[in-house]
């Protein structure tokens, strides 16, 4: 009986494979059943690499089918951006797989001069580096961090409170490349063992490739390195009691669409005044004597108030107004600030000019109305959304003399993080602000409780990507923050997803998207500092040191073979 002809899988379909195996673990509605895709969707990468190496392929044919398995992936993952605004769409999918090459292709270089052994090490090494960098950068777009993979399963990676999410990119990259070498060990084996037959079907003009079996010992390896960081989480999970005093807290869900209601010149707009009633009427139905916080989503206050005058509007003397007739809530807003400068050396690099105002800033601002009577504090986002808030300093003098009818250029940010002060009658409620984007960030978010906080209030406007994997993807993100930090999450919607996560990363409420409503929660106020929190990015800053060091070694090797060369 003759053996069956076979060719090895052709390079394109092992991209494909790959890209949709890492999509399952930010699948559109997140769920813990696909997440252990992430632990083999790299090996069709590694695959595919391995299978052009052999052949002996050009580097252009490597980097095509490179870039082909990550524009997929990002464009499987992170489509739904195009619907807030089409240029930074396609740039998040087009432009972010073209970053994403350079620690894969500083692999394939660095495993070419300095051999397997060291070149399958450093992968993980680049790539965790080139996460760090985009935790930071101007172009920074994390969301397709490995490490948020594990947002749909949090009892999985408890021990985050002391690596942070990029632990879990260390996680993935050991299991694939685990997967990856007994897959490649186990098919050579076969392949010797299988000569004879193979030498005599090549005799009679017959091409096989050996037989293969998954069922190996081996393999226990890697599925043991998926379990057991499992049952420790577990058991971190199972130890871990709440901690802190407690504090009621109301969050609100206005529901306005901001392309026909929330603005100006909308379809459907709904009047600013009226917008405001909402707001305080869905407040109104879950207060209590105890409630001490309440939070509105990002830009709830959408007209632009200038910061140095902003108890003269009449919308912020309502607000007050309300506040006295609840002594003891605080209110945390989203609004819309503008900020002068007295002169153009005082002025930040995003400042604008115009000759009746002079140099300004405009900000995506959270204000907090710590009583009726005290000072607003205002917190001026600062992890801006590249193409759309930030516009990096390269184009910001091109854009700045196009009339795109209008704001043009970045916003204001702020360096600090700002933790808004106890409220009286809440001495232990110290809240921290972050608005929408700024969620994604392990380490931004772990120096609001480095500075104090005993609460995350997240505050954003989802609704921007209609009813995508979008604003589920990010909601699940704040249970990843949660765990990082040991806080408990109070997160209020214009619409998404509304409601509370705790210090385990246990979503205790979430009200449905896409209606107005409010909620009510009891949440604990910690005031701890995990590892993860006192000693930040430590996987980050060390890949990063690693990375220089390995891309140094493979140049100046590069460099002695071809002096042995001559």
């Amino acid at each position: 009986m003759s053996r069956t002809k076979t060719s090895r899988p052709w390079p394109a379909l092992l991209a494909v494979l790959g890209a949709l195996l890492l999509w399952g673990g930010w699948a559109p509605w997140p769920t813990a059943w696909l997440v252990p895709l992430l632990f083999i969707g790299w090996v069709p990468y590694l695959l595919l690499e391995r299978q052009l190496t052999l052949q002996g392929a050009r580097k252009r044919r490597v980097f095509a089918h490179t870039y082909l398995f990550l524009v997929l992936w990002n464009a499987l993952t992170t489509w739904w951006v195009s619907y807030a605004e089409l240029t930074a769409g396609i740039a998040a999918v087009v432009l972010n797989a073209l970053l994403m090459c350079l620690p894969l292709m500083a692999f394939r270089q660095t495993k070419k001069r300095l051999g397997n052994r060291i070149g399958y090490l450093s992968l993980p090494v680049f790539w965790i580096a080139f996460e760090q960098l985009h935790l930071t950068w101007d172009l920074t777009w994390p969301w397709l961090t490995l490490g948020n993979g594990f947002a749909a399963a949090p009892q999985w990676v408890q021990w985050y409170e002391y690596t942070g999410f990029l632990g879990g990119s260390v996680w993935v990259w050991a299991v694939n490349l685990l997967f990856f070498a007994i897959l490649i060990k186990n098919y050579e084996l076969k392949i010797k063992n299988n000569f004879p037959a193979i030498a005599a079907d090549s005799r009679r003009g017959i091409t096989s490739a050996g037989s293969f079996s998954i069922f190996n010992f081996q393999f226990l390896i890697p599925c043991l390195a998926v379990l057991l960081p499992i049952a420790l989480s577990y058991l971190i999970g199972a130890t871990y009691q709440e901690k802190g005093p407690t504090a009621e807290v109301v969050v609100v869900q206005p529901n306005l669409d901001p392309y026909a209601e929330k603005f100006e010149g909308g379809a459907k707009f709904v009047p600013y005044d009226e917008q405001l009633t909402r707001l305080l009427d869905l407040t109104e139905q879950k207060l209590t004597p105890q409630t001490r916080l309440v939070l509105w989503p990002e830009t709830a206050l959408e007209e632009s108030y200038w910061q140095n005058n902003i108890d003269s509007n009449y919308k912020i003397l309502r607000i007050r107004e309300w506040l006295r007739r609840h002594p003891g809530v605080a209110l945390l807003t989203g609004i819309t600030t503008i900020d002068s400068y007295p002169s153009k050396e005082a002025a930040s690099e995003t400042a604008r000019y115009r000759d009746d105002l002079g140099y300004y800033d405009i900000f995506n601002t959270g204000a907090y109305f710590a009583t009726a009577a005290a000072p607003i504090a205002f917190y001026h986002k600062s992890r801006l959304v590249p193409g759309v808030e930030k516009i990096p300093p390269l184009l910001a003098s091109i854009v700045s003399h196009i009339d795109l009818g209008g704001t043009v250029g970045s916003v204001g940010s702020q360096p600090e993080r700002t933790v808004y002060p106890a409220h009286p009658s809440a001495p232990a409620l110290r809240l921290a602000p972050i608005i929408c984007y700024e969620s994604i960030y392990g380490d931004f978010v772990s120096k609001y409780a480095q500075n104090g906080a005993t609460l995350l209030g997240v505050i954003t406007n989802d609704a921007w990507w209609h009813d995508s994997p979008g604003y589920r993807q990010l909601f699940s993100y704040g249970v990843l923050r949660c765990i990082e930090t040991r806080r408990d999450l109070a997160r209020s919607a214009n619409t998404g997803f509304t409601g509370f996560i705790n210090q385990k990363g246990e979503v205790t409420q979430r009200e449905p998207a896409w209606v107005p409503t409010a909620s009510r929660s009891t949440v604990h106020l910690n005031d701890e500092l995990t590892f993860y929190v006192r000693f930040g990015e430590l996987i980050g800053r060390g890949t990063q040191l690693l990375a220089v060091l390995l891309l140094l070694i493979a140049v100046v090797q590069g460099w002695r073979n071809k002096q042995l060369a001559r």
